[in-house]
């Protein structure tokens, strides 16, 4: 198999640092990265926009409407558009990430973002986000399971926050991450679960280029 028909997928928690390894893994490999996460946090923006609420049938029934989203790697970057317009800058707010868990819940809002997803991944990609190796793609050529304690996963968030310029403790982050935790492992639909053949990788105590030549090695020895 040629490297440009591989498809990694890519799952953890909140604040594992998933994008910034998937988009590294993909540069090594020479594909591309999509961040369903930031499929979700697109939709989340357009439900805030709106004043729309997750939890009410009708105004998921309005956000679904003529809604679409999409993404590009361009230059080695995710970006993500909502009904034409790149709104990559505005999706790493604490507001954003708290809406995205609520709609990340909800079954319509998953059932639109699924083929969605699938046809980013066609032709090979590196697919993270929280479902891809159990729902999204259970056929990937390779699944990872990114993990780290809370609160290192706390602390990363906070530091790329703070990097964004924006206001945030961490007290804030941390709550922040323990409160996604239990939305996206508790819902009905499609919790945060490891694949029963997905590979475990602690990222706890590894640097991001750690992390990355992992997955490379564990690539390599699996697939021809």
């Amino acid at each position: 198999m040629e490297s440009k028909d591989i498809v990694i997928a890519i799952d953890g928690p909140s604040g594992v640092g998933k994008t910034t390894v998937a988009r590294m893994v993909a540069d090594r490999l020479g594909l591309k990265a999509v961040s369903t996460g930031a499929l979700y946090r697109a939709v989340a923006l357009h439900f805030l926009r709106r004043g729309l609420s997750p939890e009410n049938p009708e105004d998921v029934k309005k956000g679904l409407k003529d809604l679409n989203v999409h993404q590009e790697y361009i230059n080695g970057e995710i970006r993500t558009f909502l009904n034409g317009e790149d709104v990559t800058d505005s999706l790493d707010t604490v507001e954003v990430s708290d809406m995205a868990s609520r709609v990340a819940a909800v079954k319509d809002v998953r059932e639109f973002l699924l083929d969605v997803q699938r046809r980013l991944a066609e032709g090979g990609a590196v697919v993270e986000g929280r479902d891809i190796g159990t729902v999204v793609l259970p056929d990937a050529d390779v699944k990872i399971f990114l993990d780290a304690s809370t609160g290192e996963r706390a602390r990363r968030r906070y530091e790329q926050l703070r990097a964004e310029g924006v206001n945030v403790s961490y007290e804030q982050a941390l709550e922040d991450v323990k409160s996604r935790d239990i939305r996206d492992s508790s819902r009905t639909v499609a919790p945060l679960r490891r694949a029963e053949d997905a590979i475990y990788v602690d990222t706890t105590h590894l640097t991001v280029e750690e992390v990355v030549n992992r997955i490379i090695k564990i690539v390599r020895e699996l697939v021809p």
